[in-house]
């Protein structure tokens, strides 16, 4: 049974790094032709920051990939005799939450590069040393502190109920549920500064918007954002009574009122259809199907590995393949997603005009350097938005007038919340 878990996870990442070289060698072949939606030399600069993305990505795959390997072949089993003198309940913490801080060490390197190295080098960082170590240092702190009662919540149910996975599933879909309630609030009070909209002609038409879709907010906020990064990006947080509107300083300072009318009229679509939750019953089912397999897993797999099938065990497993588990399951995600991003800009033409939202569209690409083009397969297994010529074309944007050859990009990142 181990072997053909190791053998899967080895398909995963093949797969994976696979799709990550069609998509740096689609965009280099890309990149010669004729500059779209953007000036040549934007062009030029967007896609050399995808590709550096990209293989920063792959990187982080392979480190993935031996972490898997370390924590199957001995790691875990390593723990759990360190840990064996604490109660039950105490080891799993111990145990889980030490595999969540090893993985987060590990990948910190590569999160500063890709901060202080790539988006540094394309003008998107603004962060300084003291503002992301103060970040990461209050992220891990959080984490640890609601991980652990998580993880403590998890423990008690695996211990004490013979329907352990579903009951499991119900704790952990509520407590995602409760992260989004939370989430606009955790978030100003520790890492954004939020301030009312001061503009109060903006201010009254967005009321006016939300009013006409039946949007109730507790406020519309601005979000000190420009001082981590110079990219673009708004956000409804929230569910019920907790929703409010945040738009970031560094999309007010680059659009002008009704581009910015016409982003939020997009958002306001996908409240209108219900895609906040649509998304959360999707990933619903997903952690459903997970918990599912994994409350069915042979003893004999926890045996082959050295170790008791105990709750930390059990735990630190599912952790281990979720990300594979997502990867299979995402497609079938991103093809419900970009149908939705569609009907959004759909109504957001509507609220705001089509023209507008063409505008705003191509000033977010324009900002936040996003490559116009994507390998299908890449656009299959990870995009959540439709290509944004796809997107500008259902608009009716005139791609071929002169007009158009600006510096263009998708909401990616406007929905849904991106912490």
């Amino acid at each position: 049974m181990i072997v053909t878990l190791m053998a899967l996870f080895t398909l995963y990442v093949v797969l994976k790094l696979y799709v990550s070289v069609m998509q740096i060698g689609y965009i280099n072949e890309r990149k010669k032709s004729e500059a779209v939606l953007m000036s040549a030399r934007n062009f030029h600069d967007a896609a050399l920051y995808a590709t550096a993305r990209e293989r920063l990505s792959m990187v982080s795959t392979l480190i993935e990939y031996a972490l898997f390997l370390f924590w199957m072949g001995g790691l875990l089993v390593w723990f759990a005799d360190v840990t064996m003198g604490l109660s039950p309940m105490l080891q799993s913490v111990a145990v889980v939450m030490g595999f969540v801080l090893i993985g987060g060490i590990v990948s910190l390197p590569l999160e500063w590069y890709g901060k202080f190295v790539i988006d540094a080098r394309f003008g998107f960082n603004r962060s300084t040393y003291a503002q992301y170590i103060k970040d990461t240092l209050v992220s891990t702190f959080l984490s640890l502190l609601f991980g652990s009662l998580v993880v403590a919540g998890v423990h008690a149910i695996i211990a004490n109920a013979a329907l352990w996975w579903l009951w499991s599933f119900l704790f952990i879909f509520a407590v995602i549920i409760a992260i989004n309630m939370l989430f606009p609030t955790m978030r100003a009070l520790f890492f954004d500064k939020l301030t009312p909209l001061e503009d109060k002609e903006l201010d009254a038409q967005i009321a006016q918007m939300m009013e006409a879709t039946g949007f109730q907010s507790s406020g519309v906020f601005v979000s000190d954002a420009s001082k981590r990064d110079a990219k673009l990006n708004a956000y409804f947080g929230g569910i019920g009574k907790t929703k409010r509107v945040v738009l970031f300083d560094t999309l007010l300072q680059k659009l002008n009122h009704k581009e910015l009318l016409a982003v939020l009229g997009h958002e306001l679509g996908h409240f209108a259809h219900g895609d906040i939750y649509k998304n959360i019953a999707a990933v619903g089912l997903m952690l459903l199907v997970m918990f599912a397999l994994f409350g069915n897993l042979p003893e004999s797999l926890y045996l082959e590995m050295g170790i008791a099938e105990a709750p930390y065990s059990v735990m630190v497993l599912f952790l281990l393949l979720m990300s594979p588990l997502g990867f299979v399951m995402m497609p079938l995600m991103g093809m419900l997603s970009r149908h939705n991003e569609f009907e959004a800009d759909r109504k957001g033409s509507e609220l705001g005009g089509a023209e507008h939202l063409v505008g705003a569209l191509k000033k977010l690409v324009s900002e936040n350097k996003s490559f116009p083009y994507s390998h299908p397969l890449y656009i299959f297994f990870h995009t959540t938005h439709p290509p944004v010529l796809e997107r500008l074309k259902a608009l009716g944007a005139d791609l071929t007038s002169a007009d158009e050859v600006h510096e263009v990009d998708d909401l990616g990142g406007l929905w849904p919340i991106k912490p």
